[in-house]
């Protein structure tokens, strides 16, 4: 059990550190001064985590692999939310000489944390494969619960070292003197992450057509 929960958290830690739109989103929020929203988006990209995590130990993962449209459709629609998230940064980037650190509310921002997760069907397929990869012929429902909340406390250990170590004050004071620049690179950043999701949904798709 030891070493396949071993397996399991290599596994994890490795996708985990892949910078990627969790990575934006915190950094923005933090950075920006809202140290409370970043730990709202924080909760919501955890909280689909494990929603994923259980799920792919359900099967889902499966279900996906075996109706590849319900997945696109999933992902197509992840990308047009980030694509929207993209539009809104690049507009507050404009209208403001400085961000006010509300400048996305709590609830928002662990709305965004959560639905950017929840709306990415390629997590419950690597939960599916990294599981079935580790796990045993037959694991019992303790090794399953505890891998379910490894892959959790992992994603939160790492967000939340994100969230807190981007909030600090020497960061701040940097991202406050450059905040346009950052602030319409992020959203540059976050269409491009909507835009591959997209295109690779459409692409998928086209080579699946007669």
């Amino acid at each position: 059990m030891l070493s396949s929960l071993l397996t399991i958290a290599v596994l994890h830690w490795a996708v985990l550190l892949i910078p990627g739109f969790n990575f934006v989103l915190i950094g923005q929020l933090a950075a920006g001064g809202s140290r409370r929203a970043a730990f709202a988006a924080v909760i919501g990209m955890t909280t689909a985590t494990l929603i994923w995590a259980g799920l792919a130990v359900a099967g889902v993962g499966a279900v996906f692999a075996a109706q590849p449209a319900l997945r696109l459709v999933a992902q197509f629609a992840g990308g047009l939310y980030l694509l929207y998230l993209a539009v809104q940064l690049f507009r507050s980037a404009g209208i403001a000489a400085q961000p006010a650190a509300d400048s996305m509310a709590p609830r928002a921002a662990f709305r965004a944390g959560f639905l950017t997760s929840a709306l990415n069907p390629k997590i419950a397929l690597f939960y599916g494969s990294v599981f079935a990869t580790a796990f045993p012929a037959q694991p019992s429902l303790w090794h399953i619960a505890a891998a379910v909340a490894l892959v959790y406390a992992n994603s939160w250990v790492w967000h939340g070292a994100l969230a807190f170590a981007l909030s600090r004050p020497r960061i701040q004071r940097a991202y406050l003197r450059h905040y346009q620049l950052l602030t319409r690179g992020s959203a540059l950043l976050v269409g491009g992450f909507g835009a591959r999701l997209i295109f690779a949904a459409v692409q998928e798709a086209r080579s699946r057509l007669p």
